[in-house]
């Protein structure tokens, strides 16, 4: 009695061959959609670049230098080209900030078709808040705490010296005294990541509280100037918002994993 089954098809090796080319493919299209994403963000930091340093730069480094000029001190610049380079660095911040909305929007369709519906909602959110948090972190601290640590090293050379400020160093102290602000302000954002990952929860957070201030505290006296008023403006927010992550952390619950 003969064996009425068809026989397996087996597998050609023109269709096995055709696996490694579909990778190649999809890495290739990978690779050609990241070079989009590079070439229209950096085309929107120059032209936002160019726009800004030939008609806003005077402005705007007269708004940086302003916590200073409004004191009567006047800046210097110490190299013939101290002061163009400065211009160059500010003008470059600003157009990457002015140019951001495109970059984010670029970097947004580049990893969105990796995410499912519900993590596409969810990092939306997420890197609203995170974006509102640094800039609260930079313009509490522009406003309400660099002010006063101008005034406190004014006040630890008055009568000592005649401060000589150059535009450089001057620029490099401001966005290196408000930056960490902003970074400091993102600690929400990190722990609700670290619990949903299922690293760390309201309790342990809680249990740790006496540890975590004197850590800000000292993680305050690094990234600020050394000044007491500095350190205690960027210290007690900073313990404030790790407080709320602790809320934050209570109403989140941990990723179930397979």
């Amino acid at each position: 009695m003969s064996d009425s089954r068809e026989p397996a098809e087996t597998p050609q090796p023109q269709e096995a061959a055709e696996t490694p080319q579909a990778k190649r493919a999809t890495l290739l299209s990978h690779l050609l959609a990241l070079r989009k994403v590079l070439v229209i963000s950096a085309a929107a930091v120059v032209a936002a670049f160019f726009v800004i340093f030939y008609l806003w730069i005077d402005s705007l480094m007269a708004w940086i230098i302003e916590p200073i000029s409004a004191r009567g001190i006047e800046i210097i610049y110490t190299a013939m080209s101290e002061a163009l380079v400065t211009k160059f660095k500010v003008g470059l911040i600003a157009a990457v900030i002015v140019a951001s909305p495109v970059i984010i929007w670029q970097v947004w369709g580049f990893i969105r078709p990796g995410l499912y519906p519900q993590e596409q909602k969810a990092f939306r959110i997420l890197f609203l808040i995170a974006l509102l948090l640094f800039l609260a972190g930079v313009f509490f601290c522009y406003f309400a705490v660099y002010t006063l640590a101008v005034d406190f090293f004014l006040i630890q050379g008055d009568g000592l010296a005649t401060p000589m400020l150059s535009i450089d160093k001057y620029v490099g102290f401001l966005f290196g005294f408000i930056v960490p602000f902003g970074v400091a302000f993102q600690l929400p954002v990190a722990l609700y990541l670290t619990t949903r990952m299922g690293w760390t929860n309201h309790r342990m957070l809680s249990s740790k509280r006496k540890y975590v201030l004197l850590g800000v505290f000292i993680l305050a006296a690094i990234l600020t100037p050394p000044d007491v008023v500095s350190q205690v403006a960027l210290g007690v927010p900073l313990y404030l918002l790790y407080e709320i992550s602790i809320l934050v952390s209570r109403l989140t619950k941990p990723r179930e994993r397979a």
